[in-house]
């Protein structure tokens, strides 16, 4: 009974991704013969044009409540949708897992901060009273990556429009239709509760010559970017005020006095958690050498699977190119995909590779977005936490430690400066899953405003009222 209902269900999520898809090829034939839709645009300064005329609207003629209302109407209508979004995501890219994409979209979904909030800043005195409120910049450019493709759009939007503003998203070409698809449903319930047209749209011809065009336009005034190097220099040579999540290699250190079995679990968990996708993932583990081999059994026993030798070798033949950089092909491919290929076949329940290495190891120095984790064994805390500062290489994005001693979270809290400093748990609470924070899908490290939030994308204003309305 059990395999006759995951045989209906495979056939009709396959049914589902076929019409997603079969309706956005529509869309985008329609697009390159020269018309748009309400949200999809060919021509950059069309979409521009719309975002700008429909943020006057948004800002002006809705109400503080009717923009709550409708942007938990929005929450409630794309938690539908969250498994179909997210494998589009997994099948367009063919990166990731479309569970754990669903979970990411869930958390976009249900824990970007809102409306919600915005308070205002009031100071009273003897010259009188002054008032400091947060407003919008209007239209801003989003340029969204194919990693995080369809959560980093929803929690972008929710984001923008709860400050007031209009988005244009430029998609990540290997990201498109799932891309198109969430702007798709976003405009299907936004224009459903008479919100104008164009207040969020994407560009459906995915080109750097049009995410460049897109950024440099007159009428955009803020910049939000998450991808590589050459996307955030672009993004930061614009000439506009720019948020820009740049580059991480996370480390995790364990140390002698950490709850092994939990650090075990954790870190399996957040190595793993849509095949090291994210940009918060750990990347390298560093542990202190006299509680390592039991760490290692830990890990073994809840979805590591190690490689030594010439399997090791093999696998660095496989995952890295001849400059040793992250081959292409296997970012973000599940644990067993990457195995089999160098001929080992293991149980579907494998997340990750663990391989012991020496920091100079590439697997240690580079950024893989992989399931593959680097355990570097180091004598004591202090040769840990220098060996941290090191790999991070300091960008300054986000490191995790285990230990139970105060001394040595603290102290590495401090040596790391990163943006994001997870203790004694999976990489992913810092962004609220299984965390008590909101959660982000931009997290600008390269600009300082952290896990973007509504504040994130908005301005400070001033008023200021001369010798009346203080009451005491």
């Amino acid at each position: 009974m059990k395999e006759v209902f995951l045989e209906v269900r495979e056939q009709e999520l396959d049914r589902i991704v076929s019409m997603v898809i079969s309706r956005l090829k529509e869309e985008l034939e329609a697009v390159n013969k020269g018309r748009a839709s309400s949200y999809c645009f060919g021509d950059v300064d069309a979409a521009v044009e719309a975002a700008y005329q429909a943020q006057k609207v948004w800002q002006w003629e809705f109400s503080l409540e009717s923009k709550k209302k409708i942007i938990d109407g929005l929450r409630e209508f794309l938690l539908k949708y969250a498994e179909e979004l997210a494998i589009l995501a997994a099948e367009e890219t063919g990166m990731g897992r479309a569970d754990d994409k669903t979970a990411k979209n869930i958390l976009a979904i249900t824990k970007t901060p809102g409306p919600e909030y915005f308070t205002t800043r009031a100071i009273s005195g003897d010259n009188g009273l002054v008032l400091e409120e947060l407003a919008p910049f209007g239209v801003i450019a989003s340029i969204t990556p194919s990693t995080n493709p369809t959560a980093t759009i929803i929690n972008n939007t929710i984001c923008m429009i709860s400050g007031g503003n209009a988005v244009v998203f430029a998609p990540h070409p290997a990201a498109l239709k799932c891309s198109l698809r969430t702007c798709e449903l976003i405009n299907q319930y936004l224009c459903s509760q008479g919100v104008p047209s164009g207040l969020v749209s994407i560009l459906s011809v995915a080109t750097i010559e049009n995410a460049n065009k897109l950024m440099r336009h007159p009428k955009v005034r803020l910049v939000s970017a998450t991808g590589g190097p050459g996307v955030i220099k672009a993004a930061l040579s614009s000439g506009k005020p720019a948020i820009a999540a740049g580059p991480g290699n996370p480390p995790v250190v364990v140390d002698e006095t950490a709850h092994l079995e939990k650090a075990a679990k954790d870190i399996i968990a957040g190595c793993s958690f849509d095949n090291n996708l994210p940009c918060i993932a750990e990347k390298e583990l560093i542990v202190v050498n006299c509680v390592a081999d039991q760490l290692k059994r830990y890990m073994l026993e809840n979805g590591a699977f190690e490689v030594k030798g010439k399997d090791a070798e093999n696998l660095k033949k496989l995952v890295l190119t001849e400059e040793e950089k992250p081959n292409k092909l296997y970012i973000g491919k599940d644990a067993t995909y990457i195995l089999e290929k160098i001929g080992i076949k293991v149980s579907q329940n494998i997340r990750i590779i663990l391989v012991e290495a020496e920091e100079n190891d590439p697997l240690v120095q580079e950024e893989m977005l992989m399931p593959i984790l680097p355990m570097v064994r180091v004598s004591d805390f202090e040769e840990a936490l220098a060996m941290a500062l090191r790999v991070e290489h300091g960008f300054k994005h986000s490191a995790v430690i285990h230990s139970t001693n105060i001394n040595n979270m603290s102290k590495m809290a401090r040596a790391m400066e990163t943006t994001i400093f997870t203790k004694n748990a999976p990489s992913f609470a810092s962004i609220g899953y299984g965390g008590d924070c909101p959660t982000a899908f931009t997290i600008a490290t390269t600009t300082g405003q952290g896990p973007t939030t509504p504040l994130s994308f908005c301005r400070v204003r001033r008023c200021v009222l001369h010798g009346a309305f203080r009451i005491v």
